[in-house]
């Protein structure tokens, strides 16, 4: 007999699609029936920039309750939106293949970045985002936004003359037509975990579900995501800190980068390093060691993270 499980998820279109493939696939890997339930966060009731909000965790304190007082028995989540701790009670149980983390311009008229005129107005509610553009091309006007996809993207035809969005959240929405350019890591470091989804569970799960989600979770994503999270961890720094990070194994080999910027762009300091790595424990020592230079060369004085 299926076993009846219970997968909940924020309202807004993306976290729905993201969900409902994340659904699909656990019940090709296991003897499963799922049914989706919706969970406003703060995230989504609030207004105001993310940083005002408290930056990490106002999209997911919501469905982690959800989870501990059995409303559901799964929760999908962006990963760059979660807590770098450990959350009691909670283990993240698959971290599926990660789409392209990249940033992406969206702009008017198929423009690029180099193309927009100066004074130009940009959309994003990253500081991230803010400060490697801003060190890019200082002379934009970048302006703060909120919303879901399709309302970022409508204002460039309002009152903006681009926006910049995460490229994998566009790809999941069948929405890559408005992407004019994507940001290589040189111009535009992504945020640690952008691309990749975590799928939370309580600790004790077992049966069916456990297997199903031993079968999605991805080896390579699981261990890149691991040290640019560890970095963050270590440098004490949250989702709206000017930080980005971006590994990838190969063979054995785990790359990471990093890159620490100053708010208004006027100054960046990269480092990156590589280690032999084969389990999440070697992605946390480099993640953490890769910290470690970036403080000793200035970091907190240069991102104001302490």
């Amino acid at each position: 007999m299926a076993v009846h499980v219970i997968v909940g998820t924020r309202a807004s279109a993306l976290a729905v699609t993201q969900t409902g493939h994340v659904a699909d696939a656990l019940a090709r890997l296991g003897d499963l029936t799922l049914e989706t339930v919706h969970v406003r966060t703060d995230g989504d009731r609030l207004t105001g920039s993310l940083s005002s909000l408290g930056g990490t965790g106002v999209f997911v304190t919501a469905l982690r309750d959800a989870l501990l007082d059995g409303r559901c028995d799964v929760a999908v989540h962006s990963l760059k939106d979660l807590p770098t701790g450990d959350a009691p009670g909670l283990v993240i149980g698959a971290i599926p293949v990660r789409e392209d983390p990249a940033d992406a311009l969206c702009a008017r008229d198929g423009r690029k970045l180099a193309d927009l005129a100066p004074g130009a107005r940009i959309g994003t509610g990253s500081p991230r985002r803010r400060a490697q553009l801003l060190a890019v091309r200082p002379d934009l006007d970048v302006v703060d936004i909120r919303g879901n996809v399709d309302t970022r993207l409508r204002r460039i035809t309002d009152d903006l003359d681009a926006v910049i969005l995460a490229r994998a959240g566009l790809a999941r929405l069948g929405r890559l037509d408005a992407v004019t350019e994507a940001f290589g890591p040189d111009v535009m470091a992504p945020a640690p975990g952008q691309g990749a989804l975590a799928i939370e569970v309580r600790s004790d799960t077992a049966g069916p579900l456990a297997d199903a989600l031993r079968a999605l979770d991805h080896r390579p994503t699981r261990l890149a995501v691991t040290a640019e999270r560890a970095l963050l961890e270590r440098l004490e720094a949250g989702c709206a800190a000017p930080i980005g990070a971006w590994a990838a194994l190969t063979g054995t080999s785990l790359r990471l980068d990093a890159v620490v910027a100053r708010p208004d762009g006027s100054a960046t300091l990269r480092l990156g390093s590589t280690i032999e790595a084969s389990t999440p424990d070697d992605a946390r020592r480099l993640g953490a060691s890769l910290a470690d230079e970036l403080l000793a060369h200035g970091a907190a004085e240069l991102a104001d993270l302490r």
